[in-house]
């Protein structure tokens, strides 16, 4: 683990660990705690798709295309040319080599000489892929649009979109190359819609890991289904080896949602009004009545608009959800003079349905909506992972 691992070293390919459960990683190795960074690569290729149950990385960049191709083929050939990058660059390699000195260079350059900061690249299917292609009856029943939910001031220009591109990894730079080589390698047959820079995990996915606060100051995540939890990811996140459609099966619904923190607001709350709002002391984590921040919640306590009252499974129906959202910053609000900032929300799930109803049931009650504005919406399935010379998508696109 100490070894340093360069872009330029070639490592062993994705056939280490391909079929294990964990997409493709044994929990032994994804379980690097946060004072601990992996060194070794997150092989890309297994049964499940890498960077959905991985630990957490600390950066975040995600993109949403859309498809301007009208050919299947080429469809088919952009998710194999990019599965082939995303392999490469999850390994710490470069997506190509240039043979031709007078041709542009086949990788932009930017990672060369960084570690592969533990990489993963994620894709998903939005529900406006199906409407081409012949893909009509593919489409899985629970893939439509997300629902306009009380108080969405949704930017269209930040919503929607065709394919979805989930990059991960603990260097910001790294990242942005595999989303910057991604676009680069789909031009013409895609274009990108809109995209999203992240920082600070707003959640841990691994025992291993430590409880992050998101920008209001809060510990975030505390209850959130981690890798170690193989009944509940069987339960509640992958899709069951009995389900239609076929091609789904293995694979997972992803919801992204852009929300807006008012800091300047919040920042003028005092600390009790705070503390109700989410139902948690700030400085422990701790739920209200308790010591510890992983003491057993007490419903009974918390205020009935409280954020974890009403975001708690028991009161949802039992149904859970696998957060793995990050903190953003976009600069200013021209117009009103104050920061851009929020969380960028990302959760995976076997049924949309289920975050459907928790959005209904906070959007209707939440305390916290007086602090916060949803102003990106999408949802994606997201295949099962890819087998080495297979691709992302082959069980939809054959």
């Amino acid at each position: 683990m100490s070894r340093k691992l360069t872009r330029g070293r070639l490592l062993a390919a994705g056939a280490v660990g391909a079929g294990v459960a964990l997409g493709g990683v044994g929990v032994e190795r994804l379980a690097a705690g946060d004072g601990e960074k992996a060194a070794e690569p997150i092989p890309f290729h297994g049964e499940r798709q890498a960077g959905i149950v991985t630990p957490a990385q600390d950066r975040l960049h995600f993109a949403a295309f859309d498809v301007v191709t009208s050919s299947k083929s080429e469809l088919r050939g952009l998710m194999r040319g990019w599965t082939e990058a995303a392999s490469r660059m999850s390994r710490g390699e470069p997506v190509g080599e240039t043979e031709q000195r007078l041709a542009p260079p086949i990788d932009t350059g930017e990672a060369a000489g960084l570690s592969p900061a533990r990489l993963t690249v994620t894709f998903g299917f939005g529900p406006t892929l199906f409407d081409r292609f012949g893909l009509e009856r593919s489409r899985p029943p629970a893939l439509v649009e997300l629902p306009l939910f009380a108080g969405d001031e949704l930017d269209p220009e930040r919503s929607g979109g065709d394919i979805a591109v989930q990059a991960c990894a603990d260097d910001p730079q790294v990242a942005f190359h595999a989303v910057r080589n991604l676009a680069r390698i789909g031009r013409g047959a895609v274009v990108m819609r809109w995209s999203q820079l992240g920082f600070g995990r707003t959640s841990s996915t691994s025992r291993a890991q430590e409880t992050p606060r998101n920008l209001m100051g809060f510990k975030d995540g505390t209850n959130n289904i981690k890798l170690e939890d193989g009944q509940a990811l069987a339960e509640h996140v992958w899709v069951p080896a009995n389900a239609d459609p076929r091609w789904l099966r293995g694979g997972t619904y992803m919801v992204a949602r852009r929300i807006r923190m008012l800091i300047e607001v919040w920042d003028r709350a005092s600390l009790d009004d705070q503390e109700q709002t989410i139902g948690r002391r700030k400085a422990s984590g701790a739920p209200f009545g308790r010591e510890d921040e992983f003491d057993p919640v007490s419903l009974s306590r918390m205020p009935v608009d409280a954020h974890i009252r009403l975001a708690a499974p028991r009161a949802n129906g039992d149904r859970r959800i696998l957060r793995r959202g990050r903190s953003f910053t976009d600069g200013m609000d021209a117009e009103l003079g104050q920061l851009d900032a929020g969380l960028f929300f990302i959760s995976y799930q076997n049924d949309p349905a289920s975050f459907v109803e928790l959005q209904q049931r906070l959007a209707a009650s939440d305390a916290l909506n007086e602090y916060i504005k949803h102003t990106g919406s999408a949802l994606f399935a997201c295949p099962p992972g890819a087998r080495p010379g297979g691709y992302v998508g082959e069980t939809l696109l054959g």
